[in-house]
């Protein structure tokens, strides 16, 4: 059985909590488990304009979990 979990860092230290995850997962290399990241939050507001894309909304509701990091900060509270 493939599981598949989704890390989306975000931004201020959501980049990196979810990198010591990261990490744990590697060090634990759970059989059947695939590890993918995406960007929400301030991160994809500055890459893509939108705080959440559709094709990172897909992948989260494809996904058997999600693991989000912050997403935000002052710069971005406009959006």
């Amino acid at each position: 059985m493939t599981r598949l979990l989704l890390l989306l860092p975000g931004a201020g230290i959501g980049p990196e909590v979810t990198a010591e995850s990261r990490r744990v997962l590697d060090a634990l290399a759970l059989p059947g488990l695939t590890v993918t990241e995406g960007l929400f939050g301030g991160a994809s507001i500055d890459r893509h304009g939108v705080p959440l894309t559709a094709a990172t909304e897909a992948e989260a509701l494809a996904a058997t979990a999600v693991l989000m990091g912050a997403g935000g900060g002052p710069q971005w509270a406009d959006v």
